[in-house]
This record gives structure tokens, sequence and C-alpha cells, in this order.
């Protein structure tokens, strides 16, 4: 199951980037952007996670983390806070309040995604879990392992991360480009054709014999993980 995340913040920039890099983390993500709305939004589905400002409109993160904990249903959600307020104090108010954790502004996303993955270990590890099924193709995402059946599939880095991806998002079609962003980075120029060459090695690697190709090749959109039908 692929855990939801509750994102609270009012500073849309920040919020887009946190649910990007979230999305590609593999979660599935929610905004709220102040804390009327993230209660309402925690009442028609509660998350797995909340990622909580301190700074809010109209109710105040703390207040948020407070109610939710009041909640029966909601009590033993994991709360990450997050705030530019850096005291000693503030933390102490911030956990005693309920939080799990507590992050200062500014701080890199690679951070708090790590963090994120601790307090769902630590705190709802059936969530947590780092690895990913699709049909016979087990990824251990700890180890950088990948079997199929009873083999051991060999990967370079950059095919683990495409079958990772893919995996996150089974059935769905990416093109080139939506795969060059999100296995090689917006921030890496490199040739769209150059995502053939590496779903090829995928391929190659994956299947052997009379096994079926997972790998969909859509024409004219891109590729797609999808089982035998």
């Amino acid at each position: 199951m692929t855990p939801y995340v509750l994102v609270v913040e009012d500073e849309d920039a920040l919020a887009t980037l946190l649910r990007y890099n979230l999305e590609k983390d593999g979660y599935q993500v929610g905004v709220a952007t102040d804390g009327e709305e993230a209660m309402m939004m925690a009442a028609e589905r509660l998350p797995d996670l909340v990622i909580l400002d301190w700074m809010l409109p109209k109710v105040p993160g703390i207040e948020v983390c407070r109610r939710l904990r009041a909640k029966p249903d909601a009590r033993n959600i994991p709360i990450i806070m997050l705030t530019a307020r850096g005291e000693e104090s503030d933390r102490i108010r911030g956990l005693d309040t309920g939080a799990d954790d507590y992050v200062t502004k500014p701080f890199s996303t690679t951070e708090l995604l790590a963090r994120v993955r601790a307090v769902l270990r630590r705190i709802r590890p059936g969530l947590a879990d780092d690895r990913l099924v699709f049909g016979d193709i087990v990824v251990d995402r700890v180890s950088y392992r990948v079997k199929r059946g009873d083999r051991d599939v060999h990967l370079g880095p950059t095919e683990f991360r495409l079958l990772d991806y893919f995996m996150q998002h089974p059935g769905r079609v990416f093109s080139r480009e939506q795969l060059l962003d999100a296995v090689w980075g917006s921030d890496v120029y490199v040739e769209a054709r150059t995502v053939d060459v590496h779903v090829g090695r995928l391929r190659k690697a994956l299947n052997e014999g009379d096994e079926f190709d997972p790998i969909r090749t859509v024409r004219s959109a891109g590729y797609a993980l999808d089982k035998a039908g």
C-alpha cells in the first residue's frame, strides 16, 4: 500500500517542491494551505503521515497537531513539524504537543525525505516496507537487490532507478522526458533517446527465455510496466 502524506504548508513554492519530491519518492500526496483545510482533508481521508508547518493561516500548525492528537482515529498519525522557529523551547513545545519530529527551515528535501522514512519505519513499520513487489519481480530498496522469481537480476544503477520508478507507478505510461526528469533529474542534460538504451538494458536483464516482458512500449507515448494479460 502506498502511504498517503498530507502536506500542510501555506508557501506555494515550498508546498509544490514537497509534493514533487514526495511523489517522486513514491508517496501519494495531498496539500492543504491552512489549518482549517488540513483538518477537513484529514477528516475526509486519514493520512498515513502529516508534514505540518507551524505558522499557518486560520488555525496554527501547533493547534492542528493538538486537534489531531485529540481525535481517536488520528492520534497515532506520525506528524513532522516544519518551522522557522529554531529555539529549543519551541522544539520542546512542538514535541510535547504531539509532533514526532521537528525540522527547522531552511532544510534540504533529501533530509526531510529521510526523516519521513525514519518516522514511518519507527511508528508505522508496515508502511515503510523498503521492498516493492510487482508480479514475480521484487525490488529490495535497502540492499539494492532485484529478484524475478527465484533468480537474481543484476542491474546497473540507472536501470535499478528506472525499475524502481516503474514499480511505484504500475500501468502508467511515462514519456521519455518524464522518465528523464524522474530518474536522471531535471538539472542533468541527457538525450531523450538515452532512455531507450537503458530500457533495453533493463528488459534484457529482467527477461530470460520465454518470460513475459513486463515493460510495454507505447508508440509515440513512452513506456509502462504491465502484467501479463
